[in-house]
C-alpha cells in the first residue's frame, strides 16, 4: 500500500512539474525581454526625385531626395545627391511622408497564438498583410494576450520577423463582470474568468502596476461596455480614476473605449488620455462634452469603418459619428489614426480614409493622424512624425497623392523602417 501511495504521489508530483513546465513556456518565456531596444539598419538608402511631405503643414518639396544613413534620415531636398554604393528606392515622382501610425490593433487573432514558436515564413506574410502593406511603421496593440504580443515584438526589434515597431496595452481591463458579449460569445469561459474586472481601487491599481512592469507601454480601459446588445455597462468612476492615476504616475498614458455617453463621461472625468473610439451610442453626446475633452487634452481614435463592417452600415448610425468626428476636430481636438485590425479581420484602409473625408477632414488633418499626432501623444516627436533631418527613417512610399484622393493614402509602394527597406510593392 504504502509503495503504491509512494508512486501516486510521484506521478501526481511530475504531472504538476510538467504541467508548470508547459505553462512557463507557452505563456511567461515568451514574455522575457519584453522592451528589447530598436534596431538600427546600417548603411545608405536613397529616394530620389520624390514629392516630399515633410509634415502636414509644411509645403511639399518638389522632386527631392531623402538620404538615410544608418537608420537615421540625413538630408532631405532637392539638391541632395546620391552617394556611390547606396541603395536606390525606384521613384517615379512618388509621394514620400513619414511612417504611418495605426493606434489601434490587437493581435488576437488565433494565427498570432504561440508567436514566439511560429517560424518567420508563418509570421511575416500575416504582418505584410496586417501592417506593412498598409504602410504602418508604428501600432498600438490595445489589448491582446502579451506573451504573443511581446514575442513579435521582440523577434521584430531582434531582426527575425519584419514588422512595425509596437507599443501595447498588455491586457485590457473591463468594468466588474463586464467583458463585453462579443468577447463572451467568441473565447472559452476560462479566459473571460481570468481577463481583469477589477472590483476595487486598489485592484485597479495593482493589476495596471502588474502590466506595466510585464513590460506595457500604456493602459487601456473599457469606460464602458456593451456587456449585452443595446446595453452598456460603464466602469465605476473609482476604478477608473485609479487606473489613470496609476499609470499616470509611470509615466504612461491611458486609452479607453467609450461607447457611450456615461462611457465618455467616466472617461473624460478619470482624466483619460485617448478615446480609443468615438462612441457609437451617440445620444447625448454633445459639443460641449467635446469642448470639455479638448480643454483636457484629449486625444481621440475614430476607427469608423471598424463600426461599419462589424456593426451596420445604416447612414442612421454612422451619419451621427462621422458629425461627432467632424464636431471634435472643429474645436481643435487632437485625432489619431486607427482601424482596430485585429478584431476587425477586413485589413483594407481605404474605408477608413474615405469615412474620414465624409467627416469634414481634409489630406492635411489624415497625414497629422497617421504622423506627427500620435508620435506627439506616444512622446516621440523628437524622433518620429516627420520627414526631417535627425530623425529615425521610417517612411512611406506612395504611388499616387493623397492631396487628390484620401484613398490614396493606402497607394503604398514601399516602406521603410529605421533605415531598413522592410516591404515593397
Amino acid at each position: 500500500m504504502r509503495k503504491w501511495v509512494s508512486r501516486f504521489l510521484f506521478l501526481f508530483v511530475l504531472v504538476l512539474l510538467a504541467g508548470g513546465a508547459a505553462i512557463w513556456l507557452l505563456e511567461y518565456y515568451p514574455r522575457y525581454n519584453s522592451r528589447p531596444p530598436l534596431r538600427l539598419a546600417k548603411g545608405t538608402l536613397a529616394i530620389p526625385h520624390a514629392r516630399i511631405y515633410v509634415s502636414p503643414v509644411d509645403p511639399p518639396m518638389e522632386d527631392g531626395t531623402v538620404l538615410v544613413r544608418d537608420g537615421v534620415i540625413a538630408a532631405v531636398g532637392a539638391g541632395v545627391a546620391t552617394p556611390p554604393g547606396a541603395r536606390v528606392i525606384p521613384c517615379d515622382h512618388c509621394i514620400v511622408t513619414a511612417g504611418f501610425w495605426n493606434t489601434h490593433v490587437h493581435f488576437t487573432e488565433p494565427k498570432w497564438s504561440m508567436a514566439q514558436w511560429k517560424s518567420a515564413a508563418a509570421l511575416n506574410p500575416q504582418l505584410a498583410d496586417m501592417f506593412l502593406s498598409r504602410g504602418f511603421t508604428t501600432v498600438i496593440d490595445l489589448g491582446s494576450n502579451p506573451a504573443d504580443t511581446f514575442a513579435i515584438r521582440r523577434r521584430i526589434e531582434k531582426g527575425e520577423l519584419a514588422g512595425p515597431y509596437i507599443y501595447t496595452a498588455g491586457t485590457a481591463i473591463y468594468p466588474p463582470h463586464g467583458v463585453p458579449f462579443y468577447l463572451r460569445e467568441t473565447l472559452p469561459g476560462w479566459v473571460v474568468k481570468v481577463m481583469p474586472q477589477p472590483d476595487t481601487p486598489e485592484q485597479a491599481q495593482r493589476i495596471v502596476r502588474n502590466n506595466l512592469n510585464s513590460g506595457a507601454d500604456v493602459t487601456k480601459l473599457f469606460t464602458g461596455s456593451w456587456i449585452e446588445r443595446g446595453r452598456v455597462l460603464p466602469m465605476p468612476l473609482n476604478i477608473a480614476r485609479a487606473a489613470v492615476t496609476t499609470s499616470h504616475l509611470n509615466g504612461r498614458i491611458v486609452f479607453a473605449h467609450p461607447s457611450n455617453l456615461p462611457g465618455t463621461q467616466v472617461a473624460i472625468q478619470s482624466g483619460v488620455d485617448v478615446l480609443a473610439h468615438v462612441p457609437d451610442d451617440t445620444r447625448g453626446i454633445t459639443q460641449d462634452l467635446f469642448a470639455t475633452m479638448v480643454r483636457q487634452n484629449m486625444a481621440m481614435t475614430p476607427t469608423l469603418k471598424m463600426f461599419s463592417t462589424t456593426v451596420t452600415s445604416d447612414p442612421h448610425y454612422m451619419d451621427p459619428m462621422y458629425e461627432e468626428v467632424r464636431t471634435f476636430h472643429a474645436l481643435g481636438g487632437t485625432l489619431l489614426f486607427g482601424t482596430d485590425v485585429g478584431y476587425m479581420t477586413d485589413y483594407s484602409t481605404e474605408g477608413e480614409f474615405e469615412a474620414l473625408g465624409k467627416s469634414g477632414l481634409d489630406w492635411r488633418d489624415v497625414l497629422a493622424m497617421l504622423t506627427v499626432n500620435p508620435a506627439a501623444r506616444m512622446g516621440v516627436q523628437d524622433r518620429k512624425g516627420s520627414v526631417t533631418v535627425g530623425k529615425l527613417a521610417d517612411l512611406v512610399v506612395l504611388d499616387a497623392d493623397p492631396a487628390a484622393d484620401l484613398k490614396n493614402f493606402s497607394r503604398v509602394q514601399a516602406v521603410i523602417r529605421s533605415g531598413a527597406l522592410i516591404w515593397q510593392k
